[in-house]
């Protein structure tokens, strides 16, 4: 007897995000008490002091004290860190091909579509995967000019 076998696949986003792609391992940063509450405050949470910090490879655990002096504890996504844009920026002007800048760019339209960036963010980082495929491209050109 043959069992049916569900298609997975259908029910799958189609791409990765940057943590899944392995172009950026937020577990392995050092996320100190002053950055968890300048992200939790920006964040809208009313935090008093943190209590504990837990990385977890997509996510971080922060369990915080808030005005009342009650302990809180959730878990929030590592983009609302400001150290996750300055290694997006990174990661863009690093990108050494325009392959590379092309699979680069496919992530961030995923990352776009499925994780909630500030407006302002998701346009820096918009602008920065912009200005990097026009100096891959110039570089390129000046490289085949110089073989003519």
């Amino acid at each position: 007897m043959v069992s049916r076998t569900r298609k997975k696949t259908q029910y799958r986003r189609k791409g990765q995000s940057l943590i899944a792609a392995n172009k950026i391992k937020p577990q392995l940063w050092h996320i100190c008490d002053a950055e968890a509450k300048e992200a939790l405050i920006a964040q809208g949470q009313r935090v008093q002091k943190i209590k504990k910090i837990h990385r977890l490879k997509h996510q971080v655990c922060i369990s915080y004290w808030n005005e009342q002096g009650g302990v809180c504890s959730s878990f929030f996504s590592y983009r609302i860190f400001a150290r996750w844009q300055n290694e997006v920026e990174k990661l863009i002007y690093t990108c050494p091909t325009v392959k590379e800048w092309t699979k680069l760019q496919s992530i961030m339209r995923y990352e776009f579509a499925y994780y909630n960036y500030e407006r302002e963010i998701e346009d820096a980082l918009d602008t920065a995967l912009e200005n990097r495929l026009c100096v891959l491209k110039a570089t390129t050109l000046q490289g085949v000019f110089t073989y003519i």
